[in-house]
């Protein structure tokens, strides 16, 4: 009965599924997830943010039984027999693995969704499953979307609506997503860097590029094997990256050592490298970033980037945290630039935002479906 008047309600449209939600919200609670390439998320309603995990999947290869989630799946990349693989979901911002991210989805969900008390005393049939607010890149295709819709879904949501990344981001850093001046937001992030120009509520111009976190991660491995004839993995360039990384030259250069495989023998190798070596690494990374922020810039309306001009560019994301990235891209737009609070949950407190506003989720809304 109350899954017939809740599909009634919704296929009127207006305020009734708005009032709907907010009953159903009274009993069960309402999860916001910023589904990263390189890390998951979580927000639930009235706790705020309890879930900070790796995006990766530890399961069995054959019968692909899922072994592990998140920080305990990471601790074991690199170090599984050959009858367990660990496996990152999403690619680029992307499930690349349906099944790895469906389960991966079920298990934060199940992890924080708790049975809340006194739902059989008022006489529901079943207990209400949460809706579902998931951040995605802003140029996925529809095809990629309904993925991520179905994920959700499949995992135990009752709603699953999502809402583009750099839209999240200005969200949660606090910015007035609805008003007529322009804002300007870049979230850097594992798998994709989001440029985006927003004016009343909606993405007036945005830019999706393929470069961000894992690709420099990358890059260092790349360089130490080019340089040094040192392989690393993923795990220790990140930390690499974290310690020493910068995008511009440091007062105090610092310096950190590193453990990996000489290629030239096989035999375990250590290594002190220096900050100026990883700036240089990193560098053509960090300038496809700043070239395809100019050139966004470029391309938005003279009205837009005069607001812009005078409220600056916001930085969201880990890849903001990076050593002097802010400064790099304000002397290259000549715009000052300026990094949020918190940047690595922009994303995660952007969805948290429209959970509690339901007129602003209607409005910034890519997609929304019911079970």
């Amino acid at each position: 009965m109350v899954e017939r008047v809740r599909s009634e309600l919704v296929r009127r449209g207006g305020i009734l599924p708005v009032m709907f939600n907010s009953l159903y919200s009274l009993f069960t609670h309402d999860i916001g997830i910023d589904l990263g390439t390189a890390n998951t998320l979580v927000y639930v309603r009235g706790k705020g943010i309890v879930i900070r995990e790796p995006s990766v999947v530890a399961r069995h290869k054959k019968t692909k039984e899922i072994l592990a989630v998140g920080a305990l799946a990471k601790r074991m990349e690199g170090r599984t027999p050959a009858t367990i693989e660990t496996v990152r979901p999403l690619k680029d911002g992307v499930i690349a693995d349906f099944d790895a991210t469906a389960a991966m989805l079920a298990h934060f969900i199940k992890e924080v969704h708790e049975t809340p008390s006194g739902v059989k005393r008022i006489g529901l049939p079943k207990i209400p499953k949460p809706l579902v607010v998931v951040g995605i890149p802003s140029d996925v295709t529809e095809v990629e979307r309904r993925a991520v819709q179905d994920a959700a879904l499949g995992a135990g949501a009752r709603q699953a609506y999502l809402i583009e990344e750099p839209m999240a981001t200005a969200i949660g850093a606090g910015l007035n997503v609805e008003e007529p001046g322009g804002v300007f937001v870049v979230d850097i992030g594992g798998g994709t860097t989001e440029i985006a120009v927003i004016s009343l509520g909606g993405i007036v111009l945005n830019r999706s590029l393929r470069v961000a976190g894992d690709e420099m991660d990358e890059a260092i491995i790349h360089y130490l094997r080019m340089r040094y004839s040192l392989l690393i993995g993923q795990t220790s360039a990140e930390e690499l990256k974290h310690q020493i990384g910068s995008a511009v030259p440091l007062k105090s250069e610092r310096h950190y050592v590193i453990r990996g495989r000489d290629l030239e023998n096989g035999l375990p190798k250590s290594l002190k490298v220096s900050s100026i070596e990883i700036r240089e690494a990193l560098a053509p990374i960090v300038q496809q970033i700043v070239t395809r922020v100019s050139h966004t810039l470029e391309e938005a309306p003279p009205e837009l980037v005069s607001d812009i001009m005078e409220k600056g560019i916001v930085l969201g994301g880990g890849g903001s945290l990076i050593s002097g990235i802010d400064q790099m891209m304000s002397e290259a737009v000549g715009i000052p630039v300026w990094i949020a609070d918190d940047p690595l949950t922009t994303v995660v407190r952007g969805t948290a935002k429209v959970i509690e506003n339901p007129g602003l989720l209607q409005k910034v809304r890519v997609v929304g479906g019911l079970r």
